[in-house]
């Protein structure tokens, strides 16, 4: 692709998304922003974008893209299925969508002041410290992917706090939502949309909340999902204890029942009592010098998580260990509900995990 090419893509992308953008003043300050972003600059602020995209009245820029990105009223759900509508064709040129990426992306931010900005978990800096947290939803295939969904997190102390609230301009319907529950409110947007539909792939701060799970699967779709090595499970051969037996007094036991004797026992433990004809060395892509492999197993369970809470047992699903050569512990789990982990040969499941 020569330049100019690029140049007049690049302009009908920016004039795509000036449709949904609201006034048509606001198709200056859209250009200038983007142009920013795919700019060499090392902050992506307003401030060092102003500099390099109008070097020669750089402060009515700075004011521009101010204006454009803190107060201009437009909506960036229209704007993500706008790039959706333009993008997605191209994507799918290369195959069908695959997956459905549930994920979060950390912002280091110092200050209280942004939106959001608290002491917590960023993937960036892989620790706790300063920065802003967003949720997303994107859709992938071996090509590509590309963000369907994108929300920032506000944690409980900033949605407590109506005074800083209102001094940033977050709005009254905006509260205090888990991550899980945001990336469930995503999914079931996407599903609404119709978007083309792929497995939910989760890391562990998802995939170990077994309600996020459960509701992934109300909505028709599979999900492989890591978890934590304490999540708690029962195998085929053991599940809870049915209702105790109703005596004709009060209302009839219907809650599932754990003794002491009988309780579900953790993934790790599971994986670590498999015997050795169990697990299974597996290659699924190959990788800059060689096959990337490692050995897996897969067992037949059930999700334990607050399940005497329940009137029936929850339904089975397989579990994906893996147990590299030479770890001393098994380093990964994942449920899954999908359906070619039967053919445990294939290589597909794996590239999906």
């Amino acid at each position: 692709m020569n330049l100019q090419e690029a140049k007049s893509r690049f302009s009908a992308f920016i004039q795509g998304l000036v449709s949904v953008i609201g006034h048509a003043d606001r198709a200056g300050p859209l250009r200038g922003y983007c142009t920013g972003l795919v700019m060499p600059c090392e902050r992506k602020s307003v401030e060092p974008m102003a500099a390099i995209t109008a070097p020669g009245r750089t402060a009515a820029q700075h004011q521009s893209l101010l204006h454009f990105v803190g107060q201009s009223r437009w909506s960036d759900e229209k704007v993500l299925a706008k790039v959706g509508k333009m993008v997605l064709p191209t994507i799918e040129r290369h195959g069908p969508i695959e997956a459905w990426i549930v994920d979060d992306t950390g912002f280091p931010k110092q200050g209280e002041h942004s939106v959001g900005v608290a002491r917590q978990y960023c993937g960036q800096l892989g620790k706790q410290d300063n920065c802003q947290v967003a949720v997303s939803l994107s859709v992938a295939n071996h090509h590509a992917s590309l963000p369907a969904a994108y929300r920032l997190y506000l944690p409980k102390e900033w949605a407590a706090d109506r005074k800083r609230r209102g001094k940033a301009g977050v709005p009254e319907q905006i509260v205090f939502q888990t991550k899980p529950e945001i990336a469930l409110e995503q999914s079931e947007a996407a599903c609404k949309a119709g978007l083309s539909r792929g497995v939910v792939l989760m890391d562990s701060g998802y995939g170990s909340n077994t309600d996020l799970r459960t509701s992934i699967s109300a909505l028709a779709l599979t999900y492989v999902a890591g978890i934590l090595p304490q999540t708690t499970v029962w195998t085929r051969d053991k599940g809870p204890l049915p209702p105790k037996k109703w005596l004709g007094r009060g209302r009839p036991p219907t809650r599932l029942r754990r003794d002491r004797k009988h309780q579900p026992l953790s993934v790790k433990d599971l994986a670590l009592g498999l015997p050795k004809r169990a697990w299974r060395t597996i290659q699924w892509r190959e990788g800059t010098a060689d096959w990337l492999s490692s050995r897996f197993a897969r067992v037949r369970v059930r999700a334990a998580y607050q399940d005497y809470k329940l009137i029936d047992s929850r339904p089975e699903e397989w579990l994906l260990i893996e147990w590299p050569k030479g770890e001393e512990e098994p380093t990964k789990y994942w449920p899954t509900e999908l359906g070619e982990i039967n053919h445990f040969g294939e290589r597909d499941i794996f590239r999906k995990c």
